[in-house]
């Protein structure tokens, strides 16, 4: 069932054999008397793809449950000696690996050698069972779901752009506000999951007083460094996280552009998928980040 649920998790059975480390002859073996066992089909296959029967995708989920039991269980029997030991795979968006998540891990790891981490950027919201992620870092409100959900902080937005750019357009706070709720032309850069019409709602640091401000990116990326590159280079305005933006405006290089106004508060929750007891491996893991996040947002 093990060889089973990896064939699936990594594609195939050459990639299969070369995680558990055995030879593509034992995975093979191991899935055909799997099926025999059975009497189905769990994988149509062919030499150049393959695809889980409808016996096979269920079969599959119960396999990967089985896995959670067996980890925690090596989990526990490590943490009663008071080891911290095995895998931790921890998904995050692009947008945190550099500043939070890979710096805690580092830590955590240099702490704990025993520790080996897998750290997985995706800005999409991907299953955490399926993909077999043990704890994933979400930023934004978090709906009602089956999975158990921690906050360990949050931030806000910065609409931003170098200042080369508002001085050649003549752009500022008092020209944003005179639109009024209508589109504002003017050049915009966005990550690829803020879609190409984009609202931002801001309060006055003042009188808290709320405005909304309207634009149509007509620059794309996929990624928060690649925006921030253009944003410098003088591309358009952008909407970046305070903790980096910081860097690049005592750098001089982006400044912002409503700065009697405040971006919203994005809350940033770990969220797993454990059931029961937390394994202290995924429970150390989480403090880290957290810690990292209060780091860097107190700065």
């Amino acid at each position: 069932m093990v060889v089973f649920s990896q064939v699936v998790d990594e594609g195939g059975i050459s990639l299969a054999a070369k995680k558990l480390n055995v030879s593509k002859s034992v995975v093979s073996q191991q899935l055909k008397a799997l099926e025999n066992e059975l009497g189905v089909t769990l994988i149509l296959r062919n030499t150049r793809s393959q695809k889980l029967t409808t016996a096979g995708e269920r079969f599959y989920e119960h396999c990967t449950s089985l896995n959670n039991i067996v980890t925690t269980a090596w989990d526990e029997a490590r943490e009663r000696q008071g080891l911290l030991l095995g895998k931790i795979s921890v998904s995050s968006p692009n947008a945190l690996i550099e500043p939070v998540v890979a710096p805690a891990l580092g830590k955590l790891v240099e702490k704990h050698v025993g520790i080996t981490p897998t750290l997985l950027g995706d800005d999409q919201r991907v299953g955490i069972i399926n993909k077999g992620i043990h704890v994933a870092i979400r930023v934004g409100d978090m709906p009602n779901s089956e999975y158990k959900q921690r906050k360990i902080g949050e931030f806000r937005d910065v609409l931003c752009a170098s200042p080369a750019y508002v001085a050649k357009y003549a752009i500022d706070q008092a020209t944003l506000l005179s639109q009024k709720g209508e589109e504002i032309k003017v050049n915009y850069i966005a990550n690829s999951w803020q879609g190409s019409h984009i609202t931002h709602l801001m309060s006055s640091k003042k009188k808290g007083k709320s405005v909304k401000l309207k634009f149509s990116a007509n620059r794309m990326c996929n990624s928060l460094p690649a925006v921030i590159e253009m944003a410098c280079a003088g591309c358009g305005f952008a909407y970046i996280p305070n903790f980096t933006f910081n860097e690049y405006r005592l750098a001089g290089k982006l400044i912002e552009v409503m700065p009697d106004y405040l971006g919203e508060i994005a809350p940033v929750y770990a969220v797993h998928a454990y059931v029961g007891k937390m394994p202290n491996i995924a429970k150390v893991t989480i403090d880290a980040i957290q810690q990292q996040m209060a780091n860097l947002t107190s700065c």
